[in-house]
């Protein structure tokens, strides 16, 4: 009985998965490290309270699609059309910040891992949009699962190995003028916030996941039961946050009280992470943790660019019916190359600079967070849901709770960002 419940988790993986594979970027490798570092163990409060109080918001996605087997983004038009104009919104928002900034940080660590100082970071981003691009539309959704798979299981156990090695060798010596940084100027608030906001995804991610739980059917001929569903999104979902925690003590180890400051420069960072590991555990390990850090992006990257492409053409679909781009894999591929097409200027308009795209990025995020967790809520309450197979009583709580939690965040950064 227990072997066969492994079995169907392990046939169900999938959307889950790619939720995991998605998360598993910039606010892993970028800020949880970075929170370790610079503030020490303390930052793992905010990982755990950002994991537990967005969990229901993303449940809920999973939970409405499989029992309505309609996306998010169509309950949000059987909601109003004014729900739906919003997410809009800040999907083209999202489409200019966030795969800038992965490709930005992947780009900065294939620079790192082979060496590169002929190609400036651009071109090498400009490479990996056109890589990326053709396997999302050679391969399209099944391809994305299959690979990851593979991805997800050598990262966990990459990073599982350097975690324990890392505890292993201990903590390093604490600089004898060390100051630690004190955690309630606005500089450590603002922080904080980012790592919130994108801590395990951002919110609107949430129909990202909904999305591909509807592709992963049609492919298969094949909808999982809401408990099989629920299953596979929570293994992913945990994935996350163990991963993050993972990150963090590595971080915190290995440069927290030694005065070092990861850089936003996003060739300088990729060094500095894959140069903490391998001092830190030996210079036998470089290889090991650089490529994990290049595929954790990767991943990522691949992840994101799928999810914004279908988002996008999702959303056009349900305010002009009359086009019909779902399930069209030419619109598809232009979607991808668009995505492509605008992420390459937006990178190259900054520079590379990569602190002011996960800013920018992060602080959208964060802002909106507690709006598209309501309404996500919304939609899983509405009649299109039968009562019995609603969240129970204290997920709905958990829910209130993470929308107050949110927007207090929200409203506080908000003030911090117009002083």
């Amino acid at each position: 009985m227990y072997m066969s419940s492994i079995k169907t988790l392990l046939k169900n993986l999938g959307p889950g998965l790619l939720f995991a594979s998605m998360a598993i970027g910039t606010s892993h490798l970028v800020l949880s490290t970075k929170a370790g570092a610079q503030y020490g163990w303390v930052m793992v409060i905010p990982i755990i309270l950002a994991n537990v109080f967005k969990y229901p918001f993303f449940e809920f996605g999973v939970r409405y699609t499989n029992v309505t087997d309609k996306t998010l983004i169509e309950g949000y038009l059987n909601r109003g059309k004014a729900y739906l104009w919003f997410y809009a919104f800040i999907t083209l928002f999202s489409t200019f910040t966030i795969l800038a900034a992965l490709y930005t940080v992947t780009a900065g660590l294939f620079i790192n891992l082979f060496e590169i100082s002929d190609i400036s970071i651009t071109y090498i981003a400009l490479g990996l949009f056109a890589l990326i691009s053709g396997l999302l539309i050679i391969g399209r959704y099944k391809f994305l699962e299959v690979s990851l798979k593979f991805v997800v299981a050598i990262l966990f156990i990459a990073l599982v190995v350097t975690t324990g090695l890392v505890i292993y060798n201990g903590q390093v010596a604490t600089s004898e003028d060390f100051i630690p940084t004190p955690l309630f100027e606005n500089a450590s608030i603002l922080f904080l916030i980012s790592l919130m906001g994108w801590m395990p995804t951002t919110v609107e991610a949430s129909s990202w996941v909904s999305l591909w739980s509807i592709e992963k059917w049609k492919s298969e001929n094949k909808k999982p039961s809401l408990k099989e569903s629920l299953q596979e999104f929570n293994t992913g979902y945990f994935i996350t946050a163990i991963l993050a925690v993972f990150f963090l003590i590595i971080g915190w180890f290995t440069l927290y009280g030694t005065d070092t400051i990861l850089s936003n420069n996003s060739v300088i960072f990729a060094d500095q992470v894959v140069g903490l590991f391998t001092t830190h555990i030996g210079s036998w390990a470089y290889i090991f943790i650089a490529v994990s850090a290049l595929a954790t992006m990767f991943s990522t990257c691949m992840t994101a660019h799928d999810a914004v492409a279908r988002v996008s053409i999702d959303i056009i679909d349900k305010l002009r019916p009359r086009i019909k781009l779902q399930g069209k894999k030419s619109y598809f591929a232009i979607a991808v190359l668009v995505l492509a097409l605008i992420n390459f200027i937006v990178i190259a308009v900054f520079s590379a600079n990569m602190g002011k795209l996960v800013a920018l990025a992060t602080f959208v995020s964060f802002v909106v967070a507690p709006i598209i967790g309501f309404m996500n809520l919304k939609n899983v309450m509405s009649e299109e849901v039968p009562v019995k197979v609603r969240p129970k009583k204290r997920l709905q709580v958990l829910a209130y709770m993470g929308i107050v939690f949110l927007t207090v965040f929200s409203l506080y950064y908000l003030y911090l960002e117009l002083l």
